[in-house]
């Protein structure tokens, strides 16, 4: 007896030590993998640091510029911003050349990031950009008497800049780095307080500004058929150094004025597609995040959607340069105004009413959620929530001034009807979208092919079933399925209808105030109620966050179809 409570006594203690050591173990790995974790918070809590502080300095230089245009000037402005692509370029150049090129540094890649239509509107918005800049140096050429030197070495840097970016970024995209990790991230990191602080300098630069504000007035003076007045600021050094009457002038001034939007909104597709590289640095996909199939863009199954989108194109089409003709013409009618804003009060609540009825299908689908980590859909999300942020401000901006002037006026009526529905509007689109992103994706043939397997498990377990009876189970099992699968076909059907519809009206509404339509400019109740000033900074702070909006949207509708 007294062995076996020995052995009794003993065999606690075996169990303890076995468990112990494999409490050892885990607790070391567990160990390791925080420490991993937690030098990957280390990095990503520097590069931003590294990234705030760039961000500050730039924003204490333009709006030193803004405030004190004595002491800092738009050149000194440039100066920095061009030392600042330099050390860009020269990261980028090392990540091509070096980085990337390394063993094992690009294990991974992420399927879901830098998707075609992303990284075609970095070319697209790049190569306008870059047209920009060569209006700029022929303006600036031409005018070389009375501009400095910077202003043509600046966009010819910054030619230099736009080409490695887009070339960098239509390449790497989707690279989880598995090297360097904390050089890359700062390095990632100036590279969108660049951008950032470029698209912050088009949104305050003054000379634009007043570029934009003299062709304005000149409208106004055409719309009131009175002669030019004189200008207080008529003497100024701005003025003073005007185009001459000569052709090729005047299309660099204007190609400048026109385009410098694509400018804006090349920062801020670049800026996204930097901050998801960011984000999977050091990233390590698992196979089951890896889609085995690729969803393709079909147009089957869809007619009423195609239809009434191209409709809605075609009209707008119409009404914008119906619009562009009046607003240029020498007696502008405020018929044109109400003609546009009388298009955007019927097609918004359309707009309105698909994205509630496809976010009720949504509901009604019972689909899981997508609860995988995802980055790219993360950042969709913010910057869907945040760029509508633009056009919200500005409706509700707009609606202060209107109701407080003249509430019952015409034109006053339909732009208040018309910022109240883009508020609307842009609500229940982004329900319907972030939805729809988070909703995981329906294979009926892995379905299908399940069942198969399931139905030959039973009948090899019940062979003494009869064929008959085994016949007619796998008949029932094959309606049931059948019947389910066409009963979430209609909804499918009716999802793909309205993504499309709402693709096609996202692009008609992006292309719009982006090629020049303005009527928030021009119309002037809303300037004239917060001054000129005041009004264009809102404005043209909310109008470029507006026009990303809709080429997001465009991007985030297609990933809906396609996945329907």
């Amino acid at each position: 007896c007294h062995h076996c409570k020995s052995r009794s006594a003993s065999a606690p203690t075996d169990t303890t030590k076995i468990h112990y050591e494999k409490f050892w173990l885990y607790r070391h790995c567990s160990s390791v993998q925080q420490r991993d974790r937690q030098a990957q918070k280390a990095g990503q809590l520097f590069s931003g640091l590294l990234a705030m502080n760039v961000m500050f300095l730039g924003s204490a230089f333009i709006s030193s510029m803004i405030f004190n245009k004595v002491a800092i000037t738009l050149a000194d402005v440039w100066i920095l911003l061009s030392i600042l692509k330099v050390l860009c370029l020269f990261w980028i150049i090392y990540y091509l050349l070096g980085t990337s090129r390394q063993p094992h540094a690009v294990l991974y890649r992420d399927s879901h990031a830098g998707a075609i239509w992303i990284r075609g509107s970095v070319l697209l918005f790049g190569s306008c950009s870059i047209l920009l800049n060569v209006f700029q140096i022929g303006y600036s050429t031409i005018l070389v008497h009375c501009k400095s030197k910077v202003e043509i070495v600046f966009p010819s840097i910054g030619i230099l800049f736009i080409c490695t970016q887009a070339y960098f970024l239509w390449h790497h995209s989707k690279d989880c780095i598995q090297v360097q990790h904390n050089f890359t991230r700062c390095g990632l990191m100036v590279t969108i307080a660049t951008n950032l602080l470029l698209w912050l300098l088009a949104v305050t630069n003054d000379t634009l500004h007043m570029e934009i504000e003299s062709q304005l007035r000149e409208v106004e003076r055409r719309f009131a058929g009175k002669a030019p007045p004189s200008h207080p600021h008529c003497c100024n050094e701005t003025t003073l150094c005007t185009c001459p009457n000569t052709t090729i002038c005047k299309v660099f001034q204007k190609g400048y004025i026109l385009l410098y939007p694509f400018n804006t909104e090349y920062c801020l597709v670049c800026c996204s597609v930097l901050y998801v590289m960011w984000k999977n640095v050091g990233r390590r996909i698992s196979h089951d995040h890896i889609p085995n199939t690729k969803p393709k863009f079909k147009l089957q199954g869809v007619v009423f959607g195609p239809l009434l989108g191209t409709s809605a194109v075609i009209i707008g089409a119409c009404v914008f340069m119906m619009y562009q003709i009046q607003a240029t013409s020498l007696v502008p009618s405020r018929q044109v105004f109400v003609i546009y804003y009388s298009y955007y009060i019927v097609l918004l609540p359309l707009m309105s009413v698909g994205a509630v009825i496809g976010t009720i299908i949504h509901a009604l689908e019972k689909k899981e959620l997508d609860t995988l980590k995802n980055p790219t859909r993360s950042l969709d999300v913010v910057l869907l929530m945040g760029a509508a942020l633009g056009q919200i401000g500005m409706s509700y901006f707009s609606i202060v001034a209107l109701v407080a002037t003249d509430p019952r006026d015409l034109l006053n009526s339909l732009a208040l009807s018309y910022s109240v529905l883009l508020i609307f509007q842009n609500i229940t689109q982004n329900v319907f979208v972030i939805d729809g992103l988070h909703r995981q994706r329906i294979t009926p043939s892995g379905k299908e092919e399940d069942t198969k397997e399931e139905q030959n498990r039973e009948a090899y377990s019940q062979r003494r079933v009869s064929v008959l009876e085994l016949g007619q189970e796998i008949r029932k099992a094959s309606l049931s399925y059948i019947h389910t699968y066409s009963h979430l076909s209609w909804k499918r059907r009716v999802l793909r209808e309205i993504s499309f519809f709402l693709v096609l009206c996202n692009i008609i509404l992006w292309v719009m105030p982006t090629f020049g339509a303005h009527p928030i400019f021009e119309n002037g109740m809303e300037r004239s109620f917060y001054g000129y000033s005041t009004w264009f900074v809102i404005v043209n702070f909310g109008l470029p966050l507006g026009v990303f909006y809709r080429m997001h949207s465009v991007g985030g509708l297609l990933e809906v179809y396609v996945t329907a």
